[in-house]
């Protein structure tokens, strides 16, 4: 429940900081007085239109299920929007999108102005006849969730099959790409780090001939040794640095020349040709190791692949297992729903009559299965298209939805917003309207501007808004002889007529009874 309302610098409001009850909270007042303004700044704060004010703040109390949406419940419960440089919205004071904002808001704030198809949506439709199904027979809504459960499951499962039975359609074009891959890495068989050494020997062989010409020159140091030994004798110099260095150039000597030997043994062009095997997988693939991570890959999903059709075989007997039981349980839901229906129409058409409507017709008509099972309610307004009918005969037929859907399902209401629902009715239908808002304001806390009497006079609390000398808008909570003189205005214009004041007693008298 809104508890307070806090406007700034909203077009014609200044400021305007309004507490309210739980029940119907109506807004009267002259014609362009700011009254749309002022529920224009309600709506914009919950998202609904773009917010004109420079601060819009709501407190309100009760259990929101915030924390489904990330916030923090609190007590009670902050809504802010915020205009500097840029607008910004507020829960709790976390921030948060104009989107989120009305995402959180929908849960609890339902608003009836423009044509919403949301009300006759098949999944609400089949709620609200789900709930008159229980009340004769608490345990079908348990029934509904354990079939919407069953069904999930099913339904993955059945993807998953439809999925076998595409790939079943490629699948020897599949088989033959995987056994394609594997065999053009098999075809090299590489080694991890293969390419390496064979790079390596690449690079030996590309300077064989400089090296054999290059050892041979080197060779005649080995040729000068007894000269220098006989100069290091005669100088008197220890020899065996010298020795020491003689017999490393041998041993470095004997190394390479053994290289060399090496080299002459290999089969050069299969030692290229093998470089280049591994250089196109290397191409292909990114390297050795990415190229075997593929090999394995295939292998596993040509084993998959073969093992394909008795997954198929199983998955298909455990889908026929499990469609039977939905079958069954869809089948029991539905029959139960096609016996409470009368009860559903009949109670909407109750409300209907009561707002001076024609009746309406529902029909279930089977469907492909979803989660609720094959079940579609159809609502037929006589010949008449529901796209077509008024604004007003359209929220009037909302409004026996909402009632019916608050006696059956004994919802917990939330906050209903109201524009001018009852403009361009005649007394009676004003009246009934009035009658059926005054019902449903036992649970929901409903905002209404009307320029009717009958709403205004079942009003919990009754706001005048008006217009000073300077344009600029006010509200006000109106006592009990404010009201009847408003009333009177309302019936018979600015000059109010003592049959008018007699007419508006009267009004307040009956409400209270």
């Amino acid at each position: 429940m809104i508890e307070r309302l806090l406007i700034k610098n909203q077009l014609s409001f200044k400021e305007c900081d309004i507490q309210f009850s739980h029940g119907l909270n109506v807004f009267s007042g002259p014609s362009g007085a700011g009254k749309s303004v002022l529920m224009q700044g309600l709506l914009a704060l919950f998202g609904y239109g773009e917010a004109m004010a420079d601060v819009i703040e709501c407190e309100i109390d009760g259990l929101l299920g915030l924390e489904e949406f990330g916030f923090e419940e609190e007590t009670p419960n902050i809504f802010k929007f915020f205009k500097a440089k840029s607008s910004r919205y507020f829960i709790n004071g976390s921030s948060v999108s104009k989107k989120g904002m009305m995402e959180v808001s929908r849960t609890f704030v339902n608003y009836l102005s423009m044509k919403d198809n949301a009300e006759f949506e098949n999944n609400r439709l089949l709620g609200l006849l789900d709930g008159v199904c229980a009340s004769k027979e608490p345990r079908h809504i348990q029934e509904v969730t354990s079939f919407s459960e069953a069904y999930g499951v099913y339904k993955v499962l059945k993807d998953e099959f439809d999925t076998i039975v595409l790939q079943e359609k490629k699948l020897e074009e599949l088989k033959d790409f995987a056994r394609y891959e594997i065999a053009k890495i098999d075809e090299v068989s590489p080694k991890i780090g293969e390419d390496e050494a064979l790079l390596s020997f690449k690079k030996s062989l590309s300077k064989k001939e400089k090296l054999e010409l290059a050892l041979k020159n080197a060779s005649a140091i080995f040729s000068m040794e007894s000269s220098v030994h006989e100069v290091l004798s005669l100088t008197e110099v220890e020899s065996s640095f010298f020795d020491e260095c003689m017999n490393e150039l041998r041993a470095l000597f004997e190394r390479e020349n053994e290289k060399l030997e090496a080299l002459e043994e290999i089969d050069v062009d299969a030692m290229l040709e093998r470089i280049e095997k591994i250089a196109g997988l290397k191409r292909r693939y990114g390297s050795i190791e990415e190229a075997l991570s593929q090999r394995k890959m295939r292998q596993e999903e040509l084993a998959k692949y073969e093992n394909m059709a008795f997954e198929k075989t199983k998955l298909e007997k455990v889908l026929k297992e499990k469609e039977a039981l939905i079958n069954a349980s869809a089948l029991a839901i539905s029959q139960r729903r096609k016996i409470s229906l009368p009860l559903l129409q009949d109670k909407i058409n109750s409300y209907l009559q009561q707002l001076y409507m024609p009746n309406i017709s529902l029909h279930v008509k089977e469907i492909e299965m979803f989660e609720l099972g094959f079940d579609a309610l159809h609502v037929e307004l006589g010949k008449v298209d529901l796209k077509k009918v008024s604004s007003g005969e359209y929220n009037r037929i909302r409004l026996a939805f909402i009632a019916t859907h608050n006696e059956f399902l004994q919802s917990t209401g939330g906050i209903l917003i109201l524009d001018e629902i009852d403009a361009n009715l005649s007394g009676k239908e004003s009246m009934s309207v009035a009658n059926v808002l005054k019902v449903l304001s036992k649970k929901y806390q409903i905002f209404a501007i009307s320029h009717q009497p009958q709403l205004s006079s079942k009003a919990d609390l009754h706001f005048l808004v008006t217009k000073d000398t300077l344009q600029e808008s006010r509200v006000h909570l109106l006592g009990e002889k404010e009201r009847i003189l408003e009333l009177a205005r309302m019936v018979s214009g600015e000059n109010v007529s003592d049959e008018a004041m007699q007419f508006a007693k009267s009004l307040l008298e009956s409400s209270d009874l």
